[in-house]
């Protein structure tokens, strides 16, 4: 008898298969229907948030349905992760997020609610998010090689962090210069900034599109860029590389767009062409570049295999760092 049971739920299954193929393709020629929730997990006033805004804005107009932002911000990305990996492969919850979910928290963390790999099918790599080393203006230093002399001359020197590349930042930047720095965790990068400030944390490691207003406006001051080569769009401010004793210090920070797994392959083609769209409009350039935001495009087979490569990557970081899994 359980054999029997076992062939007749596999020729259910069969048979079933058929008709699922033409409903998935039905699906996908009336895509998208109603609205479109983007996930983002980090809080409003972010980099993430603020690409996502302007991402959501031209790919609503684009598809002809309303892209809605929701921020979910927590546990360095995982809760707004392990949110879209469990919602509905139907092209109606995407992600947008960076290395700190899908390159650095597997490394970071003991026990991830979430693979990085399994749970997702990447849509498009979007483009960098350039980090900045800033500190409190009040702070007596005004090159990097100044900050690692006043460090040492004040041991247990503080630093905050929003999200995995602030972390892995600071942490390499205490083991290459051999300096003791203490890690102040924050739930994203606004309030950290807010700290940074306020002169209750003296430095951290933030990306452009968060903290260029307010090192335009002189409430933080910017020290270098965490990438081995200046930005095209900060040509002013040099690699923390040209340090002497950071040599060969280079972090860069992602940003692209999942749906969860099995979402069908039209519709994420659907999305990849749109996306590739926004991320090379001449018309969108200047808004993203106000950001600071570095945009470009990849198929979702590239994407994928980025993913991959940047898992190995964040891993070898996040060891040479000496940072312990949590």
């Amino acid at each position: 008898m359980p054999n029997f049971r076992v062939r007749r739920t596999l020729v259910a299954a069969m048979l079933a298969l058929p008709m699922a193929l033409p409903l998935a393709a039905q699906a996908a020629d009336n895509y998208p229907s109603r609205p479109i929730r983007l996930v983002v997990p980090f809080a409003a006033g972010s980099g993430t948030d603020a690409v996502a805004r302007i991402t959501a804005k031209e790919l609503g107009d684009a598809l002809g349905q309303n892209v809605v932002v929701d921020n979910r911000p927590g546990a360095n990305g995982a809760i707004a992760a392990e949110l879209v990996a469990q919602a509905a492969p139907d092209g109606y919850t995407l992600f947008m997020t960076t290395n700190t979910t899908h390159s650095a928290n597997p490394s970071l963390m003991k026990k991830l609610p979430y693979d990085p790999i399994k749970d997702f099918t990447p849509v498009a790599r979007m483009g960098n998010l350039p980090f900045m080393l800033v500190i409190n203006p009040k702070l007596p230093v005004k090159t990097v090689g100044e900050l690692i002399a006043y460090a040492r001359a004040h041991p247990g020197m503080s630093y905050a962090s929003g999200n995995s590349t602030g972390i892995v930042s600071g942490a390499t930047l205490g083991r290459m210069a051999k300096i003791d720095l203490l890690h102040v965790p924050y739930k994203s990068t606004p309030p950290a900034m807010t700290d940074v400030i306020a002169g209750q944390v003296p430095m951290m490691f933030v990306d452009v599109a968060a903290g260029a207003a307010n090192v335009k406006a002189g409430k933080m001051r910017a020290l270098a860029v965490t990438t081995a080569q200046r930005s095209r769009l900060l040509p002013d401010l040099p690699p923390i590389a040209d340090t002497p004793e950071l040599k060969g210090f280079d972090i860069t920070s992602w940003n692209g767009v999942f749906a969860p797994a099995r979402t069908p392959q039209p519709i994420v083609e659907r999305l990849n062409r749109e996306l590739s769209k926004i991320a090379s409009s001449k018309e969108v350039a200047p808004k993203f570049e106000a950001l600071g935001f570095e945009a470009f495009g990849q198929t979702p087979q590239q994407f994928a295999g980025f993913v991959g490569s940047e898992l190995v990557k964040w891993n070898k970081l996040v060891k040479d760092a000496g940072i312990q899994p949590e």
